[in-house]
């Protein structure tokens, strides 16, 4: 069974910094590409980052380049989000997820076939 179990969200004001972690179990993460997507209270769910399931790509929403990393450790089974520089829009709950196909689309919800229960991020001015 496929397990996605994020952590590391909080409350931070703006400008500083938070460490996401997605554990990841049920499957074999070397095969699977990543992502992390985030849901503002009355939004749409959207794309945040994703890395390629050889973890040399990423790709990123244009607006977190340069202020967050994806990255992945395939013998700790686990995705990470580094998020820096943080601001009051970033307020939303991130989710970890699962790419179901090895296509080259990386930023739509459809492209994700398992998704984790989220982390509550909340970043005050």
């Amino acid at each position: 069974q496929v397990q996605l179990v994020e952590s590391g969200g909080g409350l931070v004001q703006a400008g500083g910094s938070l460490r996401l972690s997605c554990a990841a179990s049920g499957f074999d993460f070397s095969a699977r590409a990543m992502g992390w997507f985030r849901q503002a209270p009355g939004k749409k769910r959207e794309f945040v980052a994703a890395l390629d399931r050889s973890g040399r790509r990423t790709y990123y929403a244009d607006f977190v380049k340069g202020r967050f990393t994806i990255s992945g450790d395939n013998a700790k089974n686990a995705v990470y989000l580094q998020m820096n520089g943080l601001k009051p829009e970033d307020t939303a709950v991130y989710y970890c997820a699962r790419k179901w196909d090895s296509g080259s689309n990386y930023g739509g919800t459809t492209d994700y076939g398992s998704w984790g229960q989220g982390t509550q991020v909340t970043v005050s001015s």
